[in-house]
């Protein structure tokens, strides 16, 4: 299949491995259908989602945003030593993971280690991907072997930026005039609740948002209560999903009597379609007609630590010996997942 569990440590490249999205209107609903295959979607839903999308000329940001993600690894890998070159390939849009495994296997690549930009364990999350690095590798003959890189929500290369972007965030509210503690709102991509419960989905979640909040000290004897909520549902309504929704959330908080929001998209690791439309429009459009206070804090993108963590996580997968570092309890997630690891459903 050329996913393995026990991975040889002479490695000779990296590759990124992400979602996708359309660079052009005429790619929109096509991206779409890819996405959605399988799994009967009415096609009126499908032309809801593409006015996202066309609202903003048809181009998702997140390939570029993975270029440059790339673009920032390939010299760090060579200031850590790491003498591997840089790919990319998505799962749903071009360049697609297999058309770039057939160009790494034409490079000559033998074994190569598989970043995804996705931090948290669930099946779309993890075990989607390592299905399609099987796949994509099994329709080259097996070559080169590809391993993915362990996930990393607990990771110090992870929490730091996010925390640093959330106390950046508090500093906006202050300057803005908020004078009492706001409320921490994490979000992340909801799914079925069937497929959480055979997951670590949630439990990583709240772990990584508590590690985030407690690097965010307000002030002497204050703490920050913070909530963990959801987005970007996209399944049929007789079909429950993990709740709640971000914009009902807001709209409790409201009925509460909070008036200051700090909202942070805790899973997802740069600003993409679903962080643009469902933060920065709906659920910012949501506040501003309750009239609460709203602020969101950035994604890690770029950052020089994610990217550090990035090349931390190819040195540990080359070298067993090494440290393998995380904050919390849970300590480092394994290399290797059971077969009963993230059922679909």
């Amino acid at each position: 299949m050329g996913l393995h569990a026990a991975a040889p440590p002479d490695y000779d490249a990296v590759v990124v491995v992400s979602f996708g999205g359309p660079e052009g209107p005429e790619e929109v609903m096509p991206f779409l259908r890819n996405v959605t295959r399988g799994r009967d979607v009415p096609t009126r839903r499908l032309e809801e989602v593409a006015e996202h999308y066309l609202a903003r000329g048809g181009r998702s940001p997140i390939n570029d945003q993975n270029r440059a993600l790339v673009a920032a690894l390939e010299p760090r890998l060579r200031d850590a030593g790491l003498d591997l070159p840089a790919y990319w390939g998505n799962r749903n849009w071009h360049p697609l993971l297999a058309d770039t495994v057939e160009t790494m296997r034409a490079d000559g690549i033998r074994r190569a280690l598989a970043f995804v930009t996705s931090a948290f364990g669930s099946y779309s999350g993890c075990r989607q991907y390592r299905e399609d690095i099987a796949r994509a590798v099994a329709g080259c003959g097996g070559e080169p072997e590809i391993h993915k890189l362990r996930l990393y929500w607990n990771h110090p290369g992870f929490i730091e930026p996010m925390a640093e972007g959330v106390r950046g965030a508090l500093s906006r509210l202050e300057s803005a005039g908020a004078t009492g503690l706001p409320r921490l709102v994490f979000t992340a991509h909801s799914i079925p609740t069937a497929m959480a419960a055979g997951a670590p989905y949630e439990r990583q979640l709240r772990e990584a948002a508590s590690l985030i909040a407690e690097r965010v000290p307000p002030g002497a004897g204050d703490t920050l209560r913070w909530d963990l909520v959801y987005q970007s549902r996209s399944g049929p309504p007789q079909v429950p999903w993990l709740e709640p929704d971000v914009v009902d959330h807001l709209e409790a908080l409201h009925r509460e009597g909070v008036g200051d929001v700090i909202l942070v998209p805790l899973g997802f690791v740069s600003d993409h379609m679903e962080v643009i439309h469902d933060l920065d429009g709906e659920a910012a459009g949501a506040a501003a007609a309750l009239g609460m206070r709203l602020v969101r804090s950035p994604t890690v993108g770029t950052h020089p630590a994610f990217v550090d963590m990035i090349t931390e996580l190819i040195r540990e997968q080359r070298n067993p010996s090494a440290p393998r570092r995380a904050l919390g309890r849970s300590g480092p997630w394994r290399e290797s997942c059971p077969a009963i690891c993230c059922p679909r459903a």
